[in-house]
């Protein structure tokens, strides 16, 4: 048995759809640097504030002049920052590390300065650590572990302690204590708040990542099926050519020539046989086999106009009703695909209220809406929490909701969408918005520029 090892393909694909889609925004590695930079500006204000609060208020001696330079450091350091990731969109775990291992750094220079593990806001590190697990590779988080212990242990060693008296029998009247408190508050709020964004940002890349993950399962799905469809069109070709010459023959028949109503039969059939022909053309022309025909240069006006009339022909709709007001007529290029994506719609339409249905076309700024609203039952809510996923259908047959599901698709490749809702009058309506981009000719848009 033939095996199929698609797997590198499809995660080169996927890897592909992944950079597209944070391209045009933020991927969470971007947004974690952005927040680390954040958390550096509450960092440069908590460090001057401290400094000017035990200076002034409790009067510590400080080497005041070591510790502002340590700050501007730390300031020079988050500008640089700032406008290195506002131009950069990629972050690597590297790069989120040495980001982790400057804050280390800063925090012990100034606990150095003023007082070293005597000081209650030692426990400051705990928040690097934190943050490293969240945000950091396993090899890289150890890293941050080992180097804060190092880091405490010198400040055990080399450190000097402020001239303070740590009365602990004071109780939280302690100055000691006080900090400490202050640095346990400070911790936990910080904490709170900057891993819940962590979170969420992480959250959100996986949410995209199933997100691409599921329309790539839906594209490969869609491409089976349109195999299997141009397999039936090529199949479906000759025994059509077949009846095509028979039925020639037969109208031919002196016995069927002059029978008015065999002539007439014949000639529905034929026009019915046509009609099958051209759907396999269709199907064909889809899948990039065309059977002779070619493109042609239409308009929007044109293309919108000759689907209903054909579509509305061919169907048994009591009242259907269409209106084009799109305004200015703009040279297109439409498919079959497209074509059909529209017959789709209102095909379902049709099924769901055979009385009445419209479509109305329109245009607002740079995209193509159209909408088809119909006086059925309306879809169900599990239908619309679902809508566009194949097989999901209220019909209750084999393959329902595949027409709806193409159409979402078609929509999707072109950068448009498709939506659905139910009425307040009743009934329900269907969105299709695409972008004229994806449908004007290319001279023109060449023109243009």
């Amino acid at each position: 048995m033939e095996k199929h090892n698609d797997g590198p393909a499809r995660d080169t694909g996927l890897t592909e759809r992944w950079n597209a889609a944070v391209s045009g925004g933020r991927a969470p590695g971007h947004k974690n640097m952005l927040l680390l930079i954040q958390l550096r500006w509450i960092a440069v204000a908590g460090q001057v504030t401290t400094i000017v609060i035990a200076a002034i208020v409790f009067g510590v001696q400080l080497p005041l002049p070591y510790m502002l330079e340590v700050v501007a450091c730390l300031v020079g350091f988050n500008v640089a920052s700032h406008l290195r990731w506002s131009e950069q969109q990629e972050v690597t775990n590297s790069e989120l590390f040495l980001s982790l291992l400057v804050d280390v750094i800063s925090l012990t220079a100034q606990l150095y300065l003023s007082g070293g593990t005597n000081n209650p806001f030692a426990f400051l590190y705990l928040l690097q650590v934190i943050l490293s697990a969240v945000l950091l590779r396993g090899w890289a988080t150890w890293i941050i572990v080992l180097a804060t212990s190092v880091c405490l242990a010198g400040l055990a060693l080399f450190a000097k302690p402020l001239p303070l008296q740590l009365d602990h029998s004071r109780g939280i009247f302690s100055l000691y204590v006080q900090g400490l408190l202050l640095c346990f508050a400070l911790d936990a709020a910080l904490l709170v708040f900057f891993i819940r964004r962590i979170t969420n940002n992480l959250r959100a890349g996986d949410a995209k990542l199933a997100a691409l993950r599921q329309r790539a399962a839906e594209e490969e799905h869609i491409v089976r099926m349109g195999l299997l469809a141009s397999g039936a069109a090529h199949e479906l070709g000759t025994p059509l050519a077949t009846l095509s010459v028979i039925l020639g023959d037969w109208r031919r028949m002196p016995a069927v020539s002059k029978n008015p109503d065999l002539l007439e039969d014949i000639t529905e059939m034929q026009a019915q046989l046509q009609r099958c022909k051209s759907i396999v053309s269709g199907i064909l022309l889809s899948a990039g086999e065309a059977r002779g025909e070619s493109s042609v240069r239409t308009t929007i006006h044109t293309f919108l106009d000759q689907l209903t009339a054909e579509w509305r022909a061919s169907r048994p709709v009591a009242a259907f009703d269409y209106y084009n007001r799109i305004g200015e007529d703009l040279p297109v290029v439409f498919d079959s695909a497209l074509k059909q994506m529209i017959c789709n719609v209102l095909d379902n339409a049709l099924e769901a209220s055979p009385e009445w249905l419209s479509f109305v076309a329109t245009r607002e700024d740079d995209m193509l809406v159209m909408s088809v609203s119909d006086s059925g039952p309306g879809f169900a809510p599990e239908i619309l929490a679902q809508f566009g996923k194949p097989y999901n259908s209220s019909k209750g047959r084999p393959g329902g909701g595949l027409g709806l599901f193409l159409s979402v698709n078609v929509a999707r490749t072109l950068g448009g969408t498709v939506e659905a809702r139910n009425r307040p009058q009743g009934g329900a309506s269907v969105q299709m918005r695409l972008p004229l981009a994806a449908l004007v000719l290319e001279e023109e848009s060449a023109d243009a520029e």
